[in-house]
Parts: structure tokens; C-alpha cells; sequence
């Protein structure tokens, strides 16, 4: 097992663990002893339910722990404020109250329905993240952003509301799919592209590895990952600068998943984001043309998409980056890069700017 400490300092200092190696049963025994007196919520979708959800509920159950287990519809379109509500008005007629704890069992849309539910009912219950998924255990159970989507856009109505622990099972990657399992590598290759070029050489090198979610080297990487997202919010908790880092990709990998209605899956949309976000670096003289190549190459050899899906309009895309939560009145932010490791964040264009990046991708 390895523990990670993230420690976000502001008016007085929190902190939580990320325990990495952790199983399922032991996670059950680690959360009694810590809450024992409370009932505990598990929340889930449908999918992980049949997986995982059952067992480990049945864990609780067998050490005398109080616990229900509520699950709901898998996939992105769960996110909404109409789901909030429906799980809320569960978890207050199955008896939850102040002193209750919920439990975040799956990826991501999981992690960010659970944490905004814990963040508003009863003005703020603690939850765990329970990470089943590879971009869950990267990327969004850490950091404590937590929300839903909204028509106009994705994750733009949430809060910052940071998990008791964060808990990860690397074993549950096993029954991963393929897309599943490439979704989370996106990320991966994200941090190594924005913060650690040792990593970005490590993905490289190990890429016939990398292909099916049981390489050897996978646990170290969730590790680093972890690392780095830990050391990036215990700087800046809230996004108001250096987090923003942390963004790269993902003004146009969002643009992608909201044009397709989410049919294109996260990581695939910010694998392609950030294909394009390192071209627009080149164009604009912050990237060398040879780093760049790495990255599309990179991108490739896992399959990813690195064009702009060409279905979309210049207007159609230009509409969907200007709702994206990293607008603002004096344009877009967006992250871009300078060299693999080192980014550059708060680089605002404005819709002019982007016209002209855009045209080179030849919209209809």
C-alpha cells in the first residue's frame, strides 16, 4: 500500500489521504474503524453495482456496520441536477442525516454526484471516494471538484468540496473495458505531458505494456499521477490559477463532449483536445514542432484521435468553447504548452483568435 498526503492550506489547513493498493475488503475494515458509529451511503451506478457494489456492501454488513447501497443510471447523462435531487430525496427517506457518510464507489460522474450531494445535504456531510475506474483514480477523485453538468455545458453548476480519503483498489481495473480503460489513459498521458516529462518518456517507452489495464508498471503510474495532482491542488485548492494547469485539453476536449451529446467518451475527447491544444502551441510559437509530433505520435499509438471531428462547424464549435466554465468576459483560458513538462497556463484567446486556429482545421 502507498499513502499519498494532500494538504490544502487556506484559512486553516485539511488534509486527506489517497491510499493506493488498498482492496475492497480492507477499504470496509479501514472505513468502521474510522466512522464507526455512522450509517454509511454507498453510491453507484448501475454497472458497478453488478461488479462491485453487492460485495462490497456485504463486506460492511458482515463487520456490523450500518450501510445502504444506492445506485442509478451509468454514464454522463446521470449528471444532472434531476438525479441530485432524486438520490437526495433517497438518502433522506433511508433515514440519512448530519452525522451519515457517503461512499463514492465508481468513476467519475459517480465521484462528482456523490461529492456535490455530500456537499449540500445537511449544509455538508463527509464522503470517501472509492475510485473504480483508471480516470477516477488519476484524476477526479482527487482534488475535490465535485458537480453536474448543465445543458449549455458541462460541470457548470458544482463546488469544491474535498473527500474524507480518497481509496483505491487497483485490482477493480481488471474488468475495465478497453474504451473504459483508455478514457483514464488519456489523463495519464496528460500529466506527463503538462508536469512530468519522465513520465511522458515512461508512457512512451512502455506503450505495448500500457495496451491492457493489467501491467505491472500501472500501480506506480496511479501512484505518480496522484503525486502530481496532490502537489497541484495543495497550491491551488479552488482554480484560481495554478490548478488551471491542470485544464489543458480540456477547452476543446469539453467542446467535443458536449457536441457529441456525450457520445464521445472523456477521455477520448481530451485525448483529441489535447492534440489540438498542442497544435494551436505550435502555431502560436509557444511549442517546438518536434514536441509536438511526441505528443500526436503518442496519442496515436493508443488510438486516439488527434483532428477535430470535422461534423462540427467553425460557429458550432466556437458556441460550445464560449459556455465552458473556463470563459470569461475577456476570453477563453486556456492551458497551453511550451515544452512536454512545462505548460502555460491563463493563455487567453479571444473568439477572433480561435477563428483563426480553427480554419486551419478545414470545418465545414
Amino acid at each position: 500500500m502507498k499513502k499519498i498526503k494532500v494538504r490544502i492550506s487556506g484559512n486553516f489547513v485539511r488534509s486527506y489521504d489517497i491510499i493506493i493498493g488498498i482492496t475492497l475488503n480492507q477499504i470496509a475494515r479501514y472505513i468502521f474503524k474510522k466512522f464507526s458509529e455512522r450509517k454509511i451511503f454507498i453510491l453507484t451506478d448501475n454497472n458497478v453495482e453488478k461488479l462491485y457494489g453487492k460485495k462490497f456492501a456485504d463486506y460492511f454488513i458482515k463487520i456490523g456496520a450500518k450501510v445502504s447501497l444506492l445506485s442509478f443510471k451509468a454514464g454522463e447523462k446521470s449528471k444532472t441536477r434531476n438525479m441530485k435531487e432524486v438520490l437526495e430525496d433517497k438518502l433522506i427517506s433511508y433515514g440519512a442525516n448530519r452525522t451519515s457518510l457517503i461512499l463514492a464507489l465508481g468513476g467519475g460522474v459517480v465521484g462528482d454526484l456523490a461529492g456535490f450531494i455530500a456537499a449540500t445535504l445537511f449544509r455538508g456531510i463527509p464522503y470517501i471516494q472509492v475510485p473504480t475506474t483508471l480516470l477516477s483514480q488519476v484524476d477526479s477523485s482527487v482534488g475535490g471538484k465535485v458537480g453536474v453538468d448543465h445543458p449549455y455545458g458541462k460541470n457548470l453548476i458544482g463546488a469544491f468540496y474535498p473527500p474524507e480519503d480518497v481509496l483505491i483498489d487497483t485490482s477493480v481495473l481488471r474488468t475495465l473495458t478497453r474504451i473504459n480503460y483508455l478514457n483514464g489513459l488519456a489523463e495519464v498521458i496528460k500529466y506527463g505531458a503538462i508536469l512530468d516529462p519522465e513520465l511522458f518518456r515512461l508512457l512512451e517507452s512502455n506503450s505495448k505494456l500500457l495496451m491492457k489495464p493489467s501491467s505491472a508498471i500501472l500501480k506506480n503510474i496511479i501512484s505518480r499521477c496522484c503525486q502530481l495532482k496532490a502537489k497541484v491542488v495543495s497550491k491551488d485548492e479552488k482554480e484560481n490559477s495554478y490548478r488551471r494547469i491542470l485544464n489543458f485539453g480540456h477547452t476543446i476536449g469539453h467542446a467535443i463532449e458536449l457536441l457529441s451529446d456525450y457520445k464521445i467518451p472523456h477521455g477520448f475527447a481530451i485525448a483529441t483536445g489535447m492534440a489540438v491544444e498542442a497544435d494551436f502551441s505550435v502555431k502560436l510559437g509557444l511549442l517546438q514542432k518536434n514536441e509536438f509530433d511526441r505528443i500526436k505520435n503518442l496519442l496515436s499509438t493508443f488510438g486516439f484521435k488527434t483532428n477535430l471531428p470535422r461534423k462540427y462547424s467553425m460557429n458550432d464549435y466556437l458556441r460550445a468553447i464560449q459556455v465552458d466554465k473556463k470563459s470569461s468576459d475577456y476570453g477563453i483560458n486556456f492551458t497551453l504548452l511550451r515544452k512536454i513538462g512545462k505548460a502555460e497556463i491563463n493563455f487567453q484567446l479571444n473568439e477572433q483568435d480561435l477563428e483563426t486556429l480553427l480554419m486551419f482545421y478545414d470545418l465545414r
